[in-house]
């Protein structure tokens, strides 16, 4: 265990991130595995990004949006991924608590402008469903700019207070950490302080960041569902919501698995299943996002088919 004296008092200057340590048999599998994972992830985002870029009918809020949650999910799992198929694939699962919160700033902080940007997508679809004669007039190229722009610059700059307070912490051991990356609760438990003002942070920041737009959310749907109810005509309905119903599968897979994740006690039993949650929010949900906007999105498909025609005549 590395570690430096500081006063009467071991500080420690690595971690063990133990993660999927417990199945040294399946370590080659689950190289491969999350290695075709990232590999499809980053071609996923990138493909919506460059098509929101270079299709002009996709130039509009709705895809600007959608290029910024591509463009997220992009830096959040590489983030996370390469350290762990790195780990996977050599054996080493150390880490610097320098580096440890480095990689928890830059994942808490993607964390908390997804959740930010996907309120913001909400309040996007709430005011082109619900009140369509404002749209035009609220949401411009400025007000674009300045939500995204607003989800990004608060997620960091929330993430960076906890980031500085854990920096100030002193760890004295043990240095293993139950988890595949360096997050708020594990590295807490890990230090030789009072928790108890770093927990009323924690669950300061984690209402805010996830909780507020979590609920602005629901409530901009539950709008958003009451008006696609009153449309008399069926078609009419079904044309309504086949236009945000990949937007809410997203929030729905993010917010549940994100939600159960942090907002119950961990024991020996659960933390293995909140292992798994977290897979699915980190690793899955990234993955899963381009697929859901593509097959279900006729514009976006459209612009696919229009650049697999440009690149098959070579008229990229």
């Amino acid at each position: 265990m590395a570690a430096a004296e500081q006063g009467n008092q071991t500080s420690i200057t690595e971690f063990i991130l133990l993660g999927f340590g417990t199945l040294p048999k399946q370590q080659i599998l689950l190289f491969l595995l999350f290695l075709v994972i990232y590999i499809a992830t980053m071609a996923g985002n990138v493909l919506i990004m460059v098509l929101v870029v270079t299709d002009q009918h996709l130039r509009t809020p709705m895809y600007f949006f959608l290029g910024n949650l591509s463009c997220l999910e992009t830096c959040y799992t590489s983030t996370i991924l390469p350290r762990l198929l790195a780990s996977l694939l050599t054996g080493d699962r150390t880490i610097s608590v320098s580096g440890c919160i480095t990689q928890y700033y830059f994942f808490s902080s993607l964390l908390a402008t997804e959740c930010l940007l996907l309120s913001v997508m909400s309040y996007d679809w709430y005011l082109a469903i619900v009140k369509p004669l404002h749209y035009a007039a609220r949401v411009s190229v400025t007000s674009c700019l300045q939500l995204a722009g607003g989800s990004w610059v608060g997620g960091f700059l929330a993430s960076s207070i906890s980031a500085l307070s854990i920096s100030q912490l002193t760890f004295c051991g043990p240095n293993g950490i139950d988890h595949f990356l360096c997050d708020f609760i594990p590295l807490i438990k890990l230090s030789c302080n009072d928790p108890q003002l770093m927990e009323i942070l924690a669950f300061t920041l984690c209402f805010i960041l996830s909780m507020v737009p979590f609920l602005l959310t629901v409530m901009s749907y539950i709008s958003i569902i009451a008006t696609i109810l009153r449309i008399p005509s069926t078609t009419g309905r079904q044309k309504a919501f086949s236009t945000c119903s990949s937007h809410l599968i997203v929030v729905s897979i993010y917010y549940g698995t994100l939600l159960i994740a942090y907002m119950f006690p961990t024991d020996n039993t659960r933390r293995d299943i909140k292992k798994v949650l977290s897979v699915v929010y980190t690793v899955l949900t990234p993955l899963v996002n381009p697929f859901i906007y593509t097959l279900r999105n006729k514009e976006v498909k459209g612009a696919l088919r229009k650049a697999c025609r440009k690149f098959m005549l070579g008229q990229w």
